[in-house]
């Protein structure tokens, strides 16, 4: 064999219990899972005292332009994480039209690094040339889709314009895309009609693919956005995910358990929905997406402009946006996340930045001015959740769990970059709900981040430890394994993982990157 993992205990994803056994690797695969104690190899990894599990699959990512940047996906593979599925929320890199608008819907967009391809196939080939740290599965992004076809418009598509975005979403399914994805509470998306989501989602159905929606409203209409996802599901025949679906706290209201009971009574009519949930209690986006499409139009110069027109900002002050949303809460649970050019005001919230008599928006705005050079590039943080709430959700048999962050790194060319959730959200998981508050067993929490993503992404042979698939393992210490990252100095590697294997190439060994790298484009079949 090429590698043995020696003496650990086996928790293999399927949630039954617990055994002792090696793991034995060959060409990339499961060889044997059993006493391997006579067997040789190139390469023992010893497991004594360790867990060892399928690598950690994260459904909800964001990582479609970071791990273009730095392939070594740190903050993930330190968490034990071997799969992201990307493309979520309606945002991704492909496909690309005009660039100045097309990388505003890019989570981690980076200046300086080129964009070379401009089709979804073309995307896929030059994640593959990158040979990223982790295995990667795309969902389409339907904020690219409206960006290349209808542009900016604030408006419902033509049929003309729904067909042509039918053919390249298409185009993506055909490259190897799992399925596709709508961010319905953003600017580029907010004129998509119900029609129209369905049109496509008819596609997505055709070609046995998932569809992932972060739905049209998360907090006081939340209820109606899932309905209308649920609706939309049935009526095109698509198996669907619900992203994140807690609704966010809006003071005097509590959602989540009536969102989930949504899910069900659509489960119990038949229709194929699930949900995951990320697990911070903070919601993060781009400040940028208070804008309304008019208001991104043109040039910077153009911009600038509307966003300094104290016209302009009373009828932006109206456009109801995912940032409003989380105003709703409250500004004072409103902060400032990053700002590269105006970093003194970093974790103030946006009521002590409207200093007295002025609007929060104009602080908002003021922001953005100052960072116009790179408008999509600071964050802003909502105080959105309440820790019942996430704890609830998870216990859902169909309830998934994913980062919805960005794979980032201590050091490199992302070594300024920060995503909350991007180092802790596994390590949180386990220490806040295994170990401190025995909510899960570690075969229980281990299927929810291994086998269930695995089967609703319909990945084969991923997401257990069994003969004949993929030698995607992660080995940890149950009693150490946690997050080290907090709100305040958020990138810091998690600790308690020992050893992770990406087909069957050892990333980490001893607790200590390795420099390789063994991740691999996957496409759905």
């Amino acid at each position: 064999m090429d590698l043995i993992i020696r003496g650990g205990t086996v928790v293999d994803g399927t949630g039954r219990p617990r055994f002792r056994a090696d793991v034995g690797v060959a060409d990339g695969m499961i060889a044997e899972v059993g006493d391997l104690s006579t067997a040789g190899a190139a390469q023992i990894l010893d497991a004594d005292g360790l867990v060892v599990a399928p690598g950690f699959i994260d459904i909800h990512s964001h990582s479609d332009f970071t791990l273009i940047v730095d392939p070594r996906a740190q903050s993930s593979i330190s968490q034990g994480v071997t799969t992201e599925v990307i493309g979520n929320c309606g945002h991704g890199c492909a496909p690309m039209s005009a660039m100045e608008v097309c990388r505003g819907n890019i989570y981690g967009y980076t200046p300086g690094v080129p964009i070379t391809w401009r089709t979804f196939s073309e995307y896929l080939a030059r994640l593959e040339e990158v040979q990223p740290a982790v295995n990667v599965a795309a969902l389409v992004p339907n904020g690219n889709l409206r960006l290349a076809v209808v542009g900016l418009a604030d408006r419902a598509a033509t049929a003309r314009e729904i067909s042509e975005m039918a053919k390249l979403l298409e185009s993506g399914l055909a490259a190897g895309a799992f399925g596709y994805s709508t961010g319905l509470e953003y600017a580029t998306e907010r004129a998509c009609g119900e029609a129209e989501i369905t049109a496509l989602c008819r596609v997505v159905a055709e070609a046995g693919g998932l569809y992932a929606t972060h739905t049209r409203n998360r907090d006081v209409s939340a209820l109606a956005a899932i309905e209308e996802a649920i609706r939309t599901a049935e009526q095109a025949g698509v198996r669907l995910q619900i992203s994140h679906i807690i609704p966010r706290r809006v003071r005097g209201s509590d959602l989540a358990s009536q969102a989930v009971a949504l899910v069900d009574q659509a489960r119990a009519r038949g229709i194929d929905a699930a949900f995951d949930a990320h697990t911070r209690l903070h919601g993060i986006t781009n400040l940028s997406a208070c804008l309304p499409p008019w208001a991104l139009a043109g040039d910077t110069a153009e911009i600038a402009a509307r966003l300094r027109d104290p016209a302009a900002r009373v009828r932006m002050k109206q456009y109801e946006s995912i940032i409003s949303s989380f105003g709703l809460g409250g500004w004072d649970r409103v902060t400032l996340f990053r700002s590269d050019r105006r970093p003194e005001l970093v974790g103030r919230s946006f009521q002590e930045l409207a200093a007295g008599a002025q609007d929060p928006w104009d602080a908002v705005y003021d922001v953005l001015l100052a960072e116009i050079d790179d408008l999509h590039r600071p964050l802003c943080l909502g105080h959105a959740y309440d820790e019942g709430d996430l704890r609830t959700t998870y216990e859902h048999p169909h309830c998934t769990i994913g980062s919805d962050a960005t794979a980032l790194a201590v050091d490199g060319p992302l070594a300024g970059s920060i995503f909350l959730g991007a180092f802790t959200w596994v390590g949180w998981f386990f220490r806040r709900f295994v170990r401190e508050d025995a909510r899960f067993t570690l075969e229980e929490a281990v299927h929810k981040l291994t086998a269930l993503p695995a089967e609703r992404l319909r990945l084969q042979r991923r997401g257990v430890l069994r003969e004949g698939a993929w030698a995607d393992v992660v080995a940890f210490d149950p009693g150490r394994f946690e997050e080290r990252g907090t709100l305040e100095t958020p990138n810091r590697l998690a600790e308690g993982v020992s050893h992770v294997v990406v087909n069957g190439c050892v990333t980490v060994a001893q607790g200590s990157a390795t420099g390789r790298r063994g991740g691999a484009v996957l496409r759905r079949t």
